[in-house]
């Protein structure tokens, strides 16, 4: 017998946009007349789109609003009609302010929708939200986001680590290591990386300042508008000699406040996670990766923090490699 064949997946990517008033949590909702229903703003994923860029350019074709993304959320998974699997894949999302201004620039203009696809937006108390959602499914990720909320874990902001994308080998490069570029595949992650680091709104760039972290920042640097604050800490160099100094670096950015990308090197990783560890939830640090190489080549561990009374706090984690271009 053959074996049996997975079914294709159709993947798709959406957000819960939430707010509060007068000290209510309020989320938004989207009508549909096709199918006359209320449901999450959600779509396809487009050919050679990521999951977070679709999020996001969904969000903003059928709100309106440009949102930058929060904690990850349950997604969902259901057969289609001709044997396919869908599934989508949520964020908790707010509608971006003065702020994120360096990550919008960052993005590409979104068209709205059309009427025919969504004909009304509304926010709603969650719990309203909850008795008009039409799929039971969509109950979900609401449940979610409103635990998230009580507990103090949905008002997040993004400490990006990211490594530097794929570098010319050490013995087939004649310069210093203060100077070893990247490859073209390399060069390709870092023009990638622009639309993974806008959909969580990085306003701030922290790079080692060898050359290959440079090169990996510098098109969203460039995209975004932004100067980046160039470190001799967070390289190799300087980490073999001081761990303890880019663990209060990475302490500042999580203490900053801000959403923040930091670009470092494979060796300096183990530091960084550590001090993430330090400063989540159990099950958060659990989920940590835990050895050599932490992370690809350009590829980033998404920190969500949270700022409590007892001082930063990372209540989620998630990774993502860039399509390459």
């Amino acid at each position: 017998m053959s074996p049996v064949q997975a079914p294709a997946v159709v993947e798709a990517a959406g957000a819960l946009v939430w707010r509060v008033r007068l000290g209510r949590l309020q989320v938004a909702l989207v009508h549909r007349p096709r199918y006359d229903d209320w449901s999450w703003p959600k779509g396809k994923v487009d050919p050679g789109e990521t999951i977070l860029s679709a999020a996001t350019r969904e969000v903003a074709e059928e709100t309106g609003h440009d949102v930058v993304l929060g904690i990850p959320l349950p997604g969902l998974e259901y057969p289609l009609s001709d044997g396919r699997l869908k599934r989508v894949h949520y964020w908790a999302a707010q509608v971006a302010g003065r702020p994120d201004a360096a990550a919008l620039r960052a993005r590409p203009p979104v068209p709205p929708a059309s009427t025919k696809e969504i004909d009304q937006l509304r926010w709603c108390d969650v719990a309203a939200a909850s008795k008009r959602l039409t799929r039971d499914d969509d109950q979900e990720p609401l449940a979610e986001l409103v635990e998230a909320y009580d507990k103090g874990r949905l008002d997040t902001r993004a400490l990006v680590v990211a490594r530097h994308g794929t570098a010319r080998r050490r013995a087939d490069w004649k310069g210093t290591e203060l100077d070893r570029p990247l490859t073209p595949e390399g060069q390709r992650q870092a023009r990638a990386l622009v639309s993974v680091l806008s959909t969580f709104g990085v306003g701030k760039v922290v790079t080692s300042a060898w050359a290959r972290c440079v090169s990996t920042i510098a098109p969203y640097a460039a995209a975004a508008q932004l100067t980046p604050e160039v470190s001799s800490i967070l390289t190799e160099a300087q980490h073999s000699t001081s761990p303890a100094r880019v663990a209060a670096e990475v302490l500042a950015l999580l203490q900053l406040g801000e959403d923040a990308v930091l670009c470092t090197h494979r060796p300096v990783l183990p530091t960084v996670v550590d001090v993430l560890a330090q400063h989540a939830r159990r099950p958060v640090a659990d989920a940590l990766p835990q050895a050599d190489p932490f992370l690809h080549p350009a590829q980033v561990l998404v920190a969500h923090v949270a700022q409590t009374p007892k001082g930063p706090r990372v209540v989620a984690t998630e990774t993502h490699r860039p399509h390459e271009l």
